[in-house]
């Protein structure tokens, strides 16, 4: 048996290891570093200052924004830094400049390059993007705008808690990035915001979306070449287009997308449900071993749709057909209503054409009558109930 005196020094050896890891930690408050909550002053000097503090710093770091509103112009945050463990606390909002054109041509709001380690919990990132869009619907000539969150060439992202608001542009875009995830984010913005989609991965891997809520004017979640073991579950999406791979084959030469699941997700009133989409030109792209599982539609377009003639305004693809490569795709237990007669289209290259497509317990309507399905060189299977007729 061992001896109680033992035990007891090796307790409290242990609480004093604890209590120095958690004294190692250092937290920078950006309101001490000159930040004001105003909503009006310029704080991105004080966010780059605690970022300079925090990137050299070899411990653990917490840089906490308080409650109330921070203005800041586009700003960046490089590393790689001295350790791998910066926390962004933010109980209060940031707030993009109103003037569109501050930031409009920057490309990105906030941005995250060559970072490891890099948590982002809780506060609010006000885009203010609807100066911006209604600039587009006007047909004037306007900035491209900025995406809100960018992280590039980084790993070991985490992002929970946060929402974002009226984005420019995209909301959260993740490039180049390895083990991210993303829990519990809320995206919103106006139905008819122009190309504001949620969250947009492309050439990254291991990267997970878990318990969102995405209301936006374009993709809820969109999946760009080069994503590989992208996870997502527990989304709601809507308004929105959907969740879809691609665009695809946009140029000849492309990474492929693979080894995507996406399950547990209820559309509403969206343009798409689960869609995939390529040009209508030659590429290398492909997408396979895609996992469509457990989704709800709800007055939706397109519930299930594979488009490989995207061609938007008819220009650089006319008279060509899609060499983006599809294949082993499952769609299980799909159920809910469609706002078109059409349910399930399968518009699949005639070069290239769509193969080992499944289909198990599918179930889909429009307006509580039998929908339709239509397929264009698809091939594929159909097991269980599937409503409408599987046309593979």
């Amino acid at each position: 048996m061992a001896n109680p005196r033992s035990l007891i020094v090796l307790s409290l050896a242990f609480v004093f290891m604890i209590n120095s890891a958690l004294a190692t930690a250092v937290t920078y408050n950006v309101a001490s570093l000159g930040a004001k909550a105003d909503g009006k002053t310029d704080s991105t000097k004080a966010f780059l200052s605690a970022w300079a503090k925090a990137c050299a710093s070899v411990n653990p770091v917490v840089i906490y924004v308080p409650a109330g509103r921070f203005l800041l112009r586009n700003v960046v945050f490089s590393g790689p830094c001295k350790n791998n463990a910066i926390t962004f606390r933010i109980a209060g909002t940031l707030v993009a400049p109103s003037n569109y054109g501050v930031i409009g041509n920057a490309h990105n709001w906030i941005f995250f390059q060559h970072v490891n380690g890099v948590t982002i919990s809780g506060g609010i990132l006000d885009g203010q993007g609807t100066a911006l869009w209604a600039c587009k619907a006007s047909g004037k000539s306007c900035p491209s705008g900025a995406t809100t969150l960018g992280f590039s060439n980084s790993n070991n992202i985490k992002v929970s808690g946060l929402i974002s608001l009226n984005s420019q542009m995209f909301h959260i875009v993740v490039n180049g990035c390895h083990n991210v995830k993303m829990d519990g984010v809320r995206v919103s913005a106006s139905g008819n915001s122009p190309n504001t989609d949620g969250i947009h991965v492309q050439m990254s891997s291991g990267v997970t979306i878990l318990n969102s809520k995405i209301a936006t004017g374009d993709d809820c979640v969109s999946i760009g070449p080069g994503t590989s073991n992208l996870w997502i579950e527990n989304v709601a999406c809507g308004p929105g287009h959907g969740i879809s791979i691609g665009s695809l084959g946009k140029d000849p030469q492309e990474a492929g997308v693979q080894n995507v699941t996406v399950k547990t997700v209820t559309f509403t009133g969206t343009q798409n449900g689960l869609r995939i989409k390529s040009w209508g030109r030659p590429s290398t792209g492909f997408a396979r071993n895609i996992l469509f599982q457990h989704a709800v539609m709800i007055n939706v377009q397109n519930p299930i749709v594979i488009d490989q003639n995207y061609c938007p305004e008819e220009k650089g693809c006319p008279g060509q057909v899609s060499g983006v490569r599809i294949s082993d795709v499952t769609y299980q237990d799909i159920h809910g209503s469609s706002a078109t007669e059409v349910a399930v289209k399968f518009d699949c290259s005639s070069k290239y054409p769509c193969s080992k497509i499944r289909l198990e317990n599918v179930k889909l309507t429009y307006k509580n009558q039998v929908a339709v399905a239509s397929c264009s060189h698809a091939g594929g299977t159909a097991a269980g109930t599937v409503q409408p007729t599987s046309c593979l």
